[in-house]
């Protein structure tokens, strides 16, 4: 996937758990350790803000484009 999820990067930079951040967040740990993992194949905008507002980040100190995956897996997603 071209996409890449830097949330255990940010959690560590904030020294916060992942069963905190699923507290704080209202999210299962399921759900968290899915999109942590960078198995999600979605993410809401409403999650994405709450996961933010949390970690006092923007969206992209947590997701980030690899347009070299892209170009390896073929364009066809």
């Amino acid at each position: 996937m071209a996409i890449i999820v830097n949330l255990d990067v940010m959690m560590a930079k904030r020294k916060i758990s992942l069963n905190e951040l699923s507290e704080k967040v209202g999210l299962t740990l399921s759900n968290l350790s899915i999109l942590k993992t960078g198995k999600a194949k979605a993410i809401r905008f409403s999650t994405l803000e709450a996961i933010c507002e949390v970690l006092e980040c923007q969206p992209g100190d947590i997701l980030a484009f690899d347009g070299e995956q892209t170009l390896k897996n073929g364009a066809s997603d």
